[in-house]
């Protein structure tokens, strides 16, 4: 990929020296029926520049949009909870928290013989290392305060995220800008529960197969989870529910009615507001240092980015699944931090870029009076307040805080006691070790869906008529809208006229080379290169192959026949031109680093993706190349390396018959495993590629199930030996599934795959022959092709 971006840029300098009309230069002239491009700048750079303005616009604009997903009943409090249980629902599914939890079976002391599993006493309470079961194979690990009477309430108490539960309850040294609220609340006599969080440090993101990195454990789980539709979120919310599903097991056997609530801090903070929010179970919840907002969230760590979430939810709406239950936010000091933390200690790098700060207590009391609202509606004004600890910038636990959240428990004790003096046995815990099992258990679950996920793909396609391709075409269009809506989500057809601008760039002896910008959206182009055979008839219909560029790439990387950018594209685009074929190298977004991957940031709040602004741009693209005079649109093609590869397997599948054929080269492979893996070197866990992921991809589509989704139309696979991208194993796998698929609907002669002795590049062998034998354009003569 490295050499890919290199030769990206060698290219765009190779071609600009002979290149009429290059960047800079307006003055050739357009395509006839088309205005002039006068743009001054690199296309690319306006494309990325022009898709992160409308991804921030649409972000900004969400807050009134949400209300459309709603259908809030305040007439009573029993008619608002059925309400918005659908919501409830989706916010689950959202955050991942969708398995099905083990029993309850009581806290578990991890002790050691000869000792009781007691870390530490005080006058009030005692502390015990405890772990509970949450999902098969996963456990949640922590402490126990347990106070010496009956408990007057049950808490689940979490620290942030590079807090330990010894932290919390006061057993380890001061903790900055927090008091040890857990502490606290068993000095009062509640029972407290404090698991332990997955953390920010990195060491264990990685694997000793492969290599480990410097992305934060949080981001480490994050990746892999999010593929299989699942989050370190929902994980940790079900550690939460877990302990509430304890807690209300110790209920029943005290015969108690004890209520049972959650307090969190910093990313325990957003844990316990989001249990809280799905929970109806949880009777009260104090979030500490998380809730403002959001529309700025694409700025956060990635392992906060959650799919769809800001169509629906905003901190306001989640508050509203928690109404009429007490709710205290509490505004002050969080751990702030700005990553990634650089590599270390030979780690590889690629952690995203993400940062925690303190939020102004302007933006948190504008969200709090939006949630508010809620609560009015349903005549519990109290039920709802804000603590502000020293304008905001004080620590977490304050003392208002603590008291209004013990009051929503329905513990009223005035000034609640101090927390005393707590004294250490020999019996301690060892965080670390502690950490990596959490950790682990985490990896090993997820690594798990990921293999067994065929099985969940095989079931919801299953639905599919198979029994004939009429049938198959018929019934395929449900997965193709579901595909397109939600993994990669579907923007509203353009909004804007085309408005086709062109300048002509490149006089070949066999062609000649325009510009292209065509507007989409506001501040969204679809742009690329034209490149017209010269020696067209007027009244003369030609086939269209679409050469698509890879990663860091730009269209004239196509079309160059010199330097690096030549020892992967083999400059197809203009060999297919001299051959006859009328070519088109669109410009993609996927270009620029960190200023295209913020983008995928941007969008997923708003379920969307990159490719939701690629598939858009292609359609238009395709509808201004079907207007030209000498287009076929019938026999449009497409044909992309890498990046362009994976543009391959999202965009012709979306746009149905809009294109004729396709090719993948350089791609193809088993794709989930690519994205999950956590055991093989060419898996994207272990580079800096963090957009990759697409929210539950594993059950959804595979490439297999994508490919399926042209039949009947051609489909090939270009594949080298020596492709770094997937092993050929994961390659021939992957496509044995497309092969069969089209043979058993008599399509075997539509389909193919191509193996060479070479590398990540285009080979132009069977893939040109299968271009001309699908758009039916003769192999030979060609008049105006160069020897070289």
């Amino acid at each position: 990929m490295d050499r890919l971006k290199r030769a990206a840029r060698i290219g765009v300098m190779l071609l600009v020296g002979f290149a009429p009309g290059a960047y800079g230069q307006s003055s050739s002239a357009p395509l006839p029926g088309t205005e002039l491009l006068t743009i001054d700048k690199p296309l690319d750079e306006v494309m990325v520049a022009g898709i992160n303005r409308f991804a921030l616009r649409a972000l900004q604009q969400s807050p009134p949009q949400r209300d459309a997903r709603w259908a809030r009943d305040y007439a009573s409090a029993d008619a608002y909870l059925k309400s918005v249980e659908p919501n409830r629902d989706r916010l689950r599914t959202i955050i991942g928290a969708v398995d099905r939890r083990e029993a309850a079976h009581g806290f578990e002391l991890i002790t050691t013989f000869g000792h009781d599993g007691v870390v530490a006493r005080s006058a009030n309470f005692a502390v015990y290392a405890v772990r509970w079961p949450v999902l098969t194979g996963v456990t949640a690990e922590g402490l126990l305060l347990q106070p010496h009477d009956p408990p007057v309430a049950r808490v689940v108490a979490l620290p942030d995220a590079d807090w330990t539960p010894e932290a919390l309850a006061g057993m380890a040294a001061e903790i900055k800008d927090c008091h040890p609220l857990a502490g606290r609340l068993a000095a009062n006599g509640i029972q407290v529960i404090v698991p332990m969080l997955i953390s920010r440090d990195d060491a264990y993101s990685g694997s000793p197969l492969v290599a480990y990195t410097n992305q934060p454990h949080r981001e480490f789980i994050y990746r892999q989870a999010f593929e299989m539709g699942r989050h370190i979120i929902g994980y940790e919310v079900e550690k939460v529910q877990a302990a509430v599903d304890e807690l209300e097991q110790l209920n029943r056997r005290d015969n108690v009615d004890a209520p049972i609530g959650v307090v969190g801090v910093g990313e325990g903070g957003l844990l316990a507001f989001y249990a809280a929010a799905i929970d109806p179970r949880i009777d009260a919840t104090m979030a500490s240092g998380y809730f403002r907002t959001r529309e700025r969230i694409w700025e956060e760590p990635i392992y906060r980015n959650v799919w769809a979430l800001l169509t629906e939810f905003g901190d306001a709406e989640i508050a509203s699944l928690i109404a009429p239950r007490p709710l205290i936010i509490e505004a002050c000091a969080v751990p702030e931090i700005v990553g990634p933390r650089p590599p270390h200690d030979g780690r590889r790098g690629g952690a995203a870029p993400g940062k925690i700060e303190t939020c102004p207590l302007a933006e948190v009391r504008t969200e709090f009076e939006r949630a508010r609202k809620h609560y009015d509606q349903l005549k519990s004004t109290d039920g709802i307040s804000l603590v502000e600890s020293e304008q905001g910038m004080g620590p977490c636990g304050s003392e208002p805080a603590l008291i209004a959240f013990l009051r929503g428990l329905g513990v009223d004790r005035g000034r609640p006691a101090a927390l005393g003096m707590l004294e250490l046995t020999e019996e301690q815990v060892n965080p670390a070790e502690r950490q990596r099992r959490q950790v682990q258990e985490l990896i090993d679950y997820t690594q798990r869906l990921m293999r067994h996920s065929a099985k969940v793909r095989d079931d919801f396609w299953s639905k599919a008529d198979r029994s004939s391709v009429e049938n198959w075409v018929r019934s395929v269009e449900y997965y193709r809208n579901y595909v397109w809506e939600e993994m990669i989500g579907k923007l509203p057809p353009p909004t804007m006229p085309p408005n086709v601008r062109t300048r002509a760039v490149l006089d070949d002896p066999a062609y000649t080379g325009y510009e292209v910008v065509i507007d989409v959206y506001p501040d969204v182009i679809a742009a690329g290169i034209l490149l017209l055979p010269k020696n067209l008839e007027a009244a003369e219909k030609r086939p269209v192959v679409v050469c698509q560029h890879g990663l860091e790439g730009v269209p004239r990387d196509t079309i160059t026949r010199s330097g690096e950018a030549y020892q992967y594209y083999k400059s197809f685009a203009a060999e297919l031109a001299t051959r006859g074929f009328i070519v088109y190298a669109p410009q993609n977004p996927y270009r620029g680093s960190d200023r295209f991957r913020v983008i995928q940031r941007q969008s997923n709040p708003m379920k969307r993706s990159l490719f939701s602004y690629i598939v858009r741009q292609h359609e238009r693209t395709l509808e201004w190349l079907a207007t030209l005079p000498n287009v076929d649109p019938k026999r449009i093609a497409f044909y992309g390396l890498s990046y362009g590869g994976k543009t391959t397997m999202r965009v012709p599948p979306m746009l149905g018959e809009m294109y004729a054929a396709c090719i993948c080269s350089g791609d193809f492979n088993e794709w989930i495993r690519k994205n999950a893996s956590v055991d093989d070197s060419y898996s994207y866990m272990f580079t800096g590629e963090y957009e990759m992921p697409e929210w539950n991809m594993g059950h959804i589509a595979n490439y297999a199930e994508l490919a399926s989704l042209m039949t009947p139309r051609p489909f090939m696979v270009e594949r080298g030996h020596d492709d770094g991208v997937a092993p050929d194993e994961w390659v021939a796998e992957e496509y044995s599934k497309t092969r069969r698929h089209y043979v058993k609907f008599g399509l075997g002669d539509q389909t193919e795959i191509e193996f060479f002795d070479g590398p990540h590049t285009i080979h132009g062998v069977n893939t040109y022959r299968f271009l001309h034998q699908h758009l039916d354009w003769p192999e030979a003569p060609f008049p105006n092709r160069q020897l070289r």
